[in-house]
């Protein structure tokens, strides 16, 4: 009998660090403070940066969209930032946080005037989480949020569409896509016409990207998750470099190197480095 609860949760985001360090993994996915029984996540200011401006934009998804624009999106923003703003946002100080927010003000203002899709009719998946089963046998489910589906009308179908804060290009071979595409396949029921990433930081619309073989994307990401559940089996998650830069962060708090700075919206405790690493 299938039971989610016994069952081994992954995502893009669980994946991704089992495949940069499984101690990484560990530290970030299953293990919990014996104090708090929370688990523990680390704040900086790319990552504030991004959770405020992607959460600005979802808050769109929740109107009709004759209403989305009524309240200027800056406003929402600025709401949104100030839960992120000073310690909570992993700034050092306050020069640090104006450039940051600077930037994502420059997203904002991107998006207010080029809306393109924002400004049409979008797919809200009901699950506050998206999942499904990948593999019942093997007792393994694919979760994660997409950023926004927006709804092709003249085709009854959907194009994902992933937001991108950062000034990197994604990885060619990134699992993100192929991923948002299984899931949203599982979990809604129009059929997908388009995948594309929107570089908020330079460009006014989404690019399309190529549809992936969901085949071969389910097989390849069954193989990883199966990896991951055998490596929670067995309690096995040693760095492969004996201290890399994806896990350091973790040691440091564990080493009493971080302070906490509160409680994150998943219930994990928050933390920000005493010191770069």
């Amino acid at each position: 009998m299938k039971d989610k609860y016994s069952a081994v949760w992954v995502s893009h985001s669980s994946i991704s660090d089992y495949l940069k360090c499984p101690r990484a993994y560990f530290l970030r996915n299953v293990y919990r403070d014996p104090k708090t029984n929370h688990k523990i996540s680390i704040i900086e200011p790319p990552l504030a940066l991004g959770q405020a401006v992607h959460d600005t934009i979802d808050s769109l998804s929740k109107l009709p969209v004759e209403q989305r624009f009524v309240t200027p999106l800056m406003d929402t923003f600025e709401k949104i930032w100030a839960n992120i703003s000073g310690q909570k946002g992993g700034f050092k100080d306050h020069d640090q946080e104006e450039k940051f927010k600077a930037r994502a003000c420059d997203m904002i203002t991107r998006v207010s005037a080029h809306p393109g899709p924002l400004a049409q009719k979008a797919i809200k998946i009901r699950q506050e989480l998206p999942y499904y089963w990948l593999s019942e046998e093997d007792n393994i489910i694919l979760c994660g949020k997409v950023d926004w589906l927006e709804y092709r009308e003249d085709s009854d179908s959907v194009r994902i569409i992933d937001f991108k804060t950062g000034k990197f290009d994604e990885d060619p071979d990134s699992l993100q896509l192929p991923i948002y595409y299984l899931l949203t396949s599982h979990t809604q029921t129009k059929p997908i016409t388009g995948i594309s990433y929107w570089y908020l930081d330079r460009d006014d619309s989404p690019i399309d990207m190529q549809l992936p073989d969901a085949e071969a994307a389910e097989k390849k990401i069954l193989e990883l998750a199966r990896k991951v559940a055998l490596a929670r089996k067995l309690g096995h998650f040693k760095c492969r470099e004996d201290g890399c830069r994806a896990c350091r962060p973790y040691e440091a708090v564990l080493a009493g190197k971080a302070t906490l700075v509160g409680i994150n919206t998943y219930g994990q405790d928050l933390y920000i480095l005493n010191q770069s690493l």
